[in-house]
């Protein structure tokens, strides 16, 4: 198992909890990388959003890609997983980009690749939004320029969205064959999406059970393409303490849901931009992608036997979030991942 986390761009996963000590700013994030790596972790997601989606659109969040390249030049070992919107980025001026910081970290650069979901986030940033299906016909050919230019030159292309002529991207990625790519996402055309085009399938937080669900899916997918296994990885909010009622408490201070908070705002516009399996109530969206659905809370014993669960459908990689971050990153290194090694 592999234990990642969410880059914390946004000043936190909460929507009832205003401050979480956890600001949005370079010192914080850099801190936070730096000491991941001293405690196991192996990855961290860096999400792309140009609003604050968390906190509300008036708070500060950072811009993912100029985060990922500072971060690739201050850290060791971490893989900087970041997410992309294929609407929001020329898809060879993007691949020369990923190229760069793919050299300044050595190899260590994955892309989270998302079909967007946010209007009005598109509206205020001047680009052009599409409905659902479409997004993802973008994305698939978005991707295609993307992996072409990554492994070869004078590559042209020209389809419904992009076209590129005789296009030349040196010095190509270090990863070979090429930096890995991982997507989500529930809906028909995301799943056949990410079969055909991508390494890994990363899911919002849920039980096991659905989870396994899910991975045996994308798996038949990919036997039916011919095309190597994927790696699973899961969203998660952890929660670890000493006691079933320190839990309990730490669960309610979260989840006393205050539907006025700026962060619910775009609650609607996020189901109506989605294509789920399962309708997301008020609780689930208090924090940030589904993560209390996977039940990473509890005591250490009972989080290790959750995480064997997991294990057990399938899954790779935990992409973890908590709140304080540092804190709660720390608490759960010293009592699951170490002890887990």
């Amino acid at each position: 198992m592999r234990y990642g986390y969410w880059m914390p761009v946004f000043g936190g996963w909460l929507r009832n909890v205003e401050d979480e000590n956890m600001r949005a700013d370079w010192d914080y994030v850099k801190t936070l990388a730096q000491r991941s790596e001293e405690l196991g972790y192996d990855l961290s997601l860096i999400a792309e959003l140009n609003l604050n989606d968390i906190k509300g659109e008036e708070a500060p969040s950072l811009d993912a890609w100029s985060t990922a390249a500072a971060l690739a030049a201050v850290t060791k070992t971490l893989e900087l997983m970041v997410a992309v919107r294929p609407t929001f980025h020329s898809p060879a001026l993007l691949a020369k980009q990923a190229a760069n910081i793919d050299h300044i970290s050595n190899g260590r650069l994955s892309l989270n690749v998302v079909s967007s979901w946010w209007q009005d986030e598109a509206k205020k940033y001047g680009v052009h939004f599409e409905q659902h299906d479409d997004r993802y016909a973008r994305t698939a050919e978005w991707l295609h320029v993307v992996d072409n230019l990554w492994k070869q030159d004078h590559f042209s292309f020209k389809g419904k969205y992009y076209e590129v002529t005789d296009s030349i991207l040196q010095p190509k990625p270090v990863s070979r064959p090429r930096p890995f790519l991982y997507a989500g996402g529930e809906s028909e055309a995301a799943k056949n999406l990410i079969a055909a085009q991508c390494d890994g399938y990363v899911m919002h937080g849920d039980e096991p059970e659905a989870i396994g669900r899910r991975i045996k899916d994308l798996q038949e997918r990919r036997d039916r393409l011919g095309l190597p296994p994927m790696k699973f990885g899961v969203a998660a909010y952890s929660i670890v303490r000493n006691t079933e009622q320190e839990v309990k408490k730490e669960l309610e201070r979260i989840t006393n849901v205050n539907g006025s908070a700026a962060g619910y705002k775009n609650y609607q516009q996020w189901l109506a931009g989605t294509q789920l399996e399962k309708q997301v109530s008020l609780q689930d969206y208090s924090v940030s992608n589904r993560g209390l659905r996977s039940g990473l809370t509890g005591t250490p014993d009972q989080i290790a036997e959750r995480v064997a669960q997991f294990e057990a459908v399938g899954v790779d990689l935990f992409l973890l979030q908590c709140s304080p971050q540092l804190e709660e990153m720390e608490r759960f290194s010293e009592a699951v991942i170490q002890v887990l090694a």
